[in-house]
């Protein structure tokens, strides 16, 4: 089935499915459960099953927009689409690739969905499964390399940032039905799974044939730390005379807190003691909202 798309201050009765206006990453639509006129503006819709939202006088509940589908006595074929975004500032490009492993429903050439044109490419998908042993899935994805065109585009990276072979760069898993491919008589870009969303963390091999690189999700990347800003006890981080520290007075001290003559013997010490020469012992002090607000002496 195609899904209507959402409207402001129209009549809703029980049962109605709706879409977003925008394509939603969740691959959800929304059922009417509550019954009136839809609000002047969207909502912001949920992103979970089961999620409800209120719109206007209307009460809407997240639902899969595929599982139906597939509860079916024959239901039709999985498509599996992948998209390879590149990063500007590690690969020097923004460049998109859409491809397809043309195995399903047997597929020989192109597939277009969302107006988008995905190429048939020899693609080996494996390790997306989830497991409840407590570590993430780290997929591979083995790409065929006979005519050399991935090398090429290596190469291109590299030349860009060196040794990079495309790590950082992000791959998105989109599946959904054949049916609602575009074409078909019942094309719906809604209509699909939720989107996986992955990161190329290395390049696990390369060789005239094919290559290989392992995928990670974004809480299991080499080297990130979450949350990016570390708090340390009794240093603030923020750049001193900025709009984070704010402090514009002519008094002056260096980083041992001791008087200075000139703006530029002016240092910050990074400590409670130097954030209360400059706005007073009593003073809200700059940070009192951010990372640096447990700092003591």
């Amino acid at each position: 089935m195609s899904f209507a798309a959402w409207t402001a201050t129209t009549a809703q009765v029980v049962g109605d499915i709706r879409a977003a206006t925008t394509l939603q990453a969740s691959g959800l639509v929304f059922r009417c459960t509550v019954a009136g006129t839809t609000g002047s503006t969207q909502p912001a819709w949920p992103t979970d099953i089961g999620s409800t939202i209120t719109d206007g006088g209307v009460t809407w509940q997240a639902i899969s927009s595929v599982y139906e589908e597939l509860a079916v006595l024959a239901p039709n074929a999985i498509i599996e689409l992948f998209e390879l975004t590149l990063d500007a500032a590690l690969h020097g490009s923004s460049d998109t690739y859409y491809f397809h492993a043309g195995v399903n429903a047997a597929v020989s050439g192109n597939i277009v969905w969302n107006g988008n044109t995905y190429v048939r490419l020899p693609i080996k998908a494996e390790g997306f499964e989830y497991s409840n042993g407590g570590t993430l899935p780290r997929p591979t994805l083995t790409v065929a390399n006979l005519g050399g065109e991935i090398s090429a585009l290596l190469l291109t990276v590299n030349a860009f940032t060196t040794g990079n072979d495309l790590g950082g760069a992000v791959v998105r898993r989109i599946r959904t039905l054949r049916k609602f491919l575009d074409g078909e008589p019942g094309a719906d870009v809604n209509a699909k799974f939720p989107d996986e969303v992955w990161y190329i963390d290395r390049k696990a091999s390369e060789n005239r044939d094919a290559i290989q690189w392992e995928l990670a999700s974004k809480f299991d990347l080499a080297g990130v730390l979450m949350p990016k800003r570390q708090i340390i006890a009794n240093i603030c981080q923020w750049q001193y005379r900025s709009a984070e520290c704010s402090y514009t007075g002519t008094n002056y001290w260096n980083a041992k807190d001791e008087p200075v003559a000139t703006a530029g013997a002016d240092r910050c010490g990074k400590r409670l003691s130097s954030c209360k020469l400059r706005f007073g012992a009593t003073a809200e002090l700059p940070f009192g909202s951010f990372p640096g607000a447990g700092l003591t002496q």
